[in-house]
């Protein structure tokens, strides 16, 4: 009987954030990918950061992952070991990402699929979907996304928040809002086995959850259909995954993810994202002790290069050397950019500085918290240079630690928080600083500025 394995390319690292025990790959090439599917956990996840790409970048990469993914399969079915994938396409729950480019891409690698869903919703973050609205819960009320600053986005941004005229928009009317399935919260939470075994031809659903009861229910009916012969594709939040896997409690409470930080050494905080939550948690995380801030500005980094660079590693060791962890953050100001291809290629020459300055840090790095979605990404695959890696859990709702390996060159059991940019309130930043730190409470020191541009 062919083994049911979840199988999520995720547009950045962040999706595994209600999940624990499975595998976070940075490589795809079927070796890789052979080795995931054959691993205990239910599900893994490939980080193709495509959310950090153009449309056509996007798109040729997820077609790599899906022809190395069928070599993978086809490779294991031959040695008698057939495997059932269910195939989540995960990205941004306030509905940022590269659709339909990327669901069309899979449908035509990986397909013919039944259906494709969108499951935006994720609990932890404060994102509902009722009756084909997806909201964003801010202070106890609900908001539509496309009321929020992440429908502005200058390379995703959208009109609507009703999920079936997001779809339309999306694919330019080649999906007309009319002929969008809906799955509302009476669906939902009640016999849907009939209605899902119906569905042919890739039909486009949208799917309402309010609790994770709704995604637990949903998922058990899905699954039973999967069983029977169906396919289908999502697109999806995080919190689809955690019905899906159906794990138990992870092993290590949030609170004591402090355990897994080597010896008592500080660690280090690198901070890319700039939605204005992160800005106010790195404004709270500035007022801790034991910190010392590190602004980096982003202006300087193409004229100066290499002695900025110098610069700013000088003042990293200042901090270590006096038990600080230094907070290396971005300047907060908000580029404008005449197109999206040159938003793109600024975003990568800053994190290209800030990878360089990953890799040059202290060898006995206690921890890392990496904070924002392409950040974490980019952390893991260029500045760490993992293949894989695995998650340990979350350390806050939302928020995974994962761990180098113990033959990592240079950090061997590094824990490493991923931290996506838009969870959290406000003191949550301080709250996993603290909980990644908790064994060094006594020796707690007053935080420090370092450098004169360190006061934005």
């Amino acid at each position: 009987m062919p083994q049911t394995k979840i199988i999520v390319l995720d547009d950045d690292p962040t999706g595994s954030q209600t999940v624990h025990g499975c595998l976070l790959l940075t490589r795809w090439d079927p070796d890789t990918l052979s080795l995931a599917l054959r691993d205990t956990s239910p599900l893994f996840f490939v980080l193709t950061n495509t959310r950090g790409m153009d449309a056509e970048r996007a798109a040729g990469l997820t077609r790599t992952v899906c022809r190395n993914l069928r070599v993978a399969l086809d490779g294991l079915a031959a040695e008698g070991h057939e495997i059932r994938p269910i195939l989540v396409s995960r990205s941004d729950s306030t509905l940022r990402g590269h659709y339909p480019v990327e669901t069309d891409v899979i449908a035509a690698e990986l397909g013919p699929f039944d259906a494709h869903f969108l499951v935006p919703a994720f609990f932890e973050g404060g994102r509902v979907t009722i009756e084909s609205m997806h909201y964003l819960m801010v202070e106890g009320r609900r908001v539509p996304v496309h009321e929020t600053e992440f429908s502005r986005d200058s390379v995703f941004g959208y009109t609507t928040a009703y999920l079936p005229d997001y779809v339309t928009e999306k694919t330019r009317g080649r999906i007309p809002a009319a002929e969008v399935q809906r799955f509302v919260l009476s669906d939902v939470r009640g016999d849907l086995r009939e209605r899902l075994a119906e569905l042919t031809g890739n039909t486009c659903c949208v799917v309402d959850a309010e609790r994770q009861s709704d995604l637990d229910g949903f998922t058990a009916q899905v699954l039973e259909a999967v069983g029977a012969g169906k396919r289908f594709l999502f697109r999806s939040g995080a919190s689809l995954l955690t019905a899906l896997a159906r794990l138990p409690p992870q092993p290590v409470a949030p609170e004591d993810m402090g355990r897994y930080r080597r010896g008592q050494r500080p660690g280090a905080v690198i901070v890319g994202s700039h939605v204005k939550k992160t800005t106010a948690q790195l404004a709270a995380l500035l007022r801790e002790p034991g910190v010392a801030a590190l602004e980096v500005d982003v202006d300087r980094i193409g004229p100066e290069g290499e002695a900025f660079r110098t610069e700013t590693l000088d003042r990293a060791a200042t901090a270590f050397a006096q038990g600080l962890t230094p907070v290396i953050y971005t300047s907060r100001v908000e580029r404008t950019f005449p197109d999206q291809a040159t938003r793109l290629a600024f975003g990568e020459q800053v994190s290209g500085f800030l990878m360089d300055l990953v890799r040059a840090l202290p060898a006995d790095l206690g921890f890392l918290i990496s904070k924002g979605g392409i950040t974490s990404n980019d952390v893991l695959s260029d500045g760490l240079a993992l293949h894989s890696c695995r998650v340990l859990g979350q350390v806050l709702p939302g928020c995974s630690v994962v761990r180098c390996p113990d033959d990592h060159p240079r950090y061997p059991g590094l824990p490493v928080v991923i931290f996506p940019g838009n969870v959290g309130d406000d003191a949550a930043l301080a709250t996993a600083y603290r909980r990644m730190t908790s064994p060094l409470a006594d020796n707690a020191k007053g935080t420090q500025s370092l450098g004169s541009s360190d006061n934005a």
